[in-house]
């Protein structure tokens, strides 16, 4: 087996640590040996499916430890992982199912239901023991107990996460096991990752960043602790209760922790054992990086730029923070960041360019979308006017993030806007297109519909909708119906109507969405 999965770190850390805590769930736990023995049970129901070599394994689930056990599970076979959070809806379910051939599905009680709402025709598994014949893990635990090698290649495909691509449809990213074990290991070392941490799990486990909470843990033999964000004073009890010391955030989660002012805020002396903080999903304001500060002063802020291709290009040393919180950083080890322009010529200091992404952590590609792969992974040869390449080999694949971004005088980097149009919302990536073609398909009173996103400090960015008809229809109602189709994340917060919207002069097919936005941003 090789050395370069996540399948080996696990062996390694039930050998060496068998009997230290794993993960742990409120007063739940596995240790890394009970860890490991429930892992080995599940791949090897999973291997006696008989599936061929690469098939695709879905879960769809809430977080829980059999939820950790089931993604350590299909990553301990030859098959394919594909995540899907629970704030999907049915139909969002079947388009993933369909778009990568699931074959199987490991899910819980609550969502069984929405699978068999999809006409999935492969092998549902579910944690708890439901109908006869459907298998449970409480099954798989009990009967299953035969010895289990696993034999990976770490540049065998490990996983496929679904974003939204330039089309506006989702769109899977195909991930190698090595991919994993990389981004394991460069975050454990800028971090200084130690064994005696325990590292919080709150953010959802469908995309690298939540994902990346299990590998650090298992990489450095420290302890996960899963929490599932509702409540902000539940919220601090985790951190307290658990003894948490890494604490990773998206910026909504930073605004939910600290709405409703400070007179109901824990005193910062209970956790002072909290040592690091880092964020990623969006841009952290100044005011973020205060109330961080001051309610966990004894804890290092990181701020963290990622992509979809890659799994991240930079992060703000914890000293800059407060110097700079605009800035998005520097590249992290063993990346290279160029700024280009539309000559494919190195931007000045200062000036406004496509971010290009040279060197590790980049992604194999979109899954069964060779345009969209085309489209962001590039031959180094676009980096030709920027660097010598001389003696260099030109089949080096970078990514062109479509980001645009500029670089300053000491070489700090800033995000200025992204290519397309995708709104970031809480932490997730939205599509107007998908929008748009839910209320087009369900709500035939609507003649014509735009979606975009404008700036919301707490949120990043609000999801806005405005929209034309015969005469106007209440929120209430349009929300009502969105509801049954969309995740709550992507329903808009503003919606707006207009007896016409106004259209780009040179495509009278296209709603001209940045009239629209300087319109709503001068209230009128």
């Amino acid at each position: 087996m090789s050395i370069n999965c996540m399948r080996a770190v696990l062996e390694a850390a039930a050998k060496s640590q068998p009997e230290k805590p794993a993960v742990v769930l409120n007063d739940q736990q596995l240790t890394y040996a009970q860890l490991f023995t429930r892992v080995n049970q599940v791949a090897f129901y999973l291997d006696e499916l008989g599936l061929p070599k690469g098939s695709r394994i879905g879960i769809y689930s809430k977080k829980c430890i059999d939820q950790v056990v089931a993604i350590l599970a299909v990553m301990s076979t030859k098959h394919i992982l594909v995540p899907m959070t629970q704030f999907l809806k049915t139909e969002q379910v079947e388009y993933i199912i369909n778009d990568c051939d699931i074959k199987c599905v490991l899910t819980d009680q609550k969502h069984l239901g929405a699978i068999e709402q999809s006409n999935f025709a492969g092998k549902v598994v579910c944690y708890e023991t439901t109908r006869s014949e459907i298998a449970s893990f409480e099954e798989i635990y009990k009967y299953y107990n035969k010895p289990y090698n696993s034999d990976i290649n770490g540049h065998d495909n490990a996983l496929i996460t679904y974003s939204f691509g330039l089309t506006g449809t989702p769109k899977g990213i195909v991930i190698s096991h090595r991919n994993l074990i990389d981004s394991a290991r460069v975050v454990s070392q800028y971090l200084d990752l130690q064994q005696d941490d325990v590292i919080s799990g709150l953010l959802i486990f469908n995309l690298d960043y939540g994902l990346n909470q299990i590998f650090c843990s298992l990489y450095k033999r420290a302890t996960l602790a899963l929490h599932s964000f509702i409540l902000p004073d539940d919220f601090f009890n985790h951190l307290i209760n658990d003894k948490v010391t890494v604490l990773p955030l998206m910026p909504f989660n930073i605004s939910q922790m600290f709405e409703g002012g400070n007179q109901r805020l824990p005193s910062p002396e209970l956790f002072d054992s909290l040592r690091i903080i880092t964020s990623s999903g969006g841009n952290v304001s100044a005011g973020m990086i205060r109330d961080c500060k001051k309610q966990f002063s004894q804890a290092k802020f990181y701020s963290m730029h990622g992509l979809t291709e890659a799994f991240r290009s930079t992060y703000l040393d914890p000293s800059q923070v407060e110097i700079r919180p605009d800035s998005i950083g520097k590249a992290i080890p063993d990346v290279e960041l160029y700024v280009i322009n539309e000559n494919g010529k190195e931007c000045a200091v200062r000036e406004v360019g496509e971010l290009i992404h040279r060197g590790g952590y980049i992604y194999r590609g979109y899954w069964n979308a060779p345009e969209e792969t085309a489209m962001r992974f590039k031959s180094v040869e676009i980096l030709s006017d920027a660097v010598d390449l001389e003696g260099n080999l030109t089949d080096e694949t970078v990514v062109a993030t479509g980001d645009y971004v500029y670089k300053d005088e000491e070489g700090y980097f800033y995000f200025v806007s992204r290519h397309d149009d995708m709104i970031k919302t809480r932490g997730f990536r939205v599509s107007p297109y998908e929008i748009e073609s839910v209320v087009a398909k369900n709500i035939p009173q609507i003649k014509q519909c735009a979606v975009f996103g404008m700036d919301n400090e707490q949120i990043e960015e609000e999801v806005v909708m405005v929209y034309s008809a015969d005469k106007e229809i209440t929120k209430k109602e349009i929300l009502f119906e969105l509801k049954k189709h969309l995740a709550s994340y992507m329903l808009p917060s503003k919606v707006v109507f207009k007896r016409s919207l106004p259209l780009v002069q040179s495509d009278n097919n296209r709603i001209n969405k940045d009239q629209l936005k300087r319109e709503m941003s001068q209230g009128l």
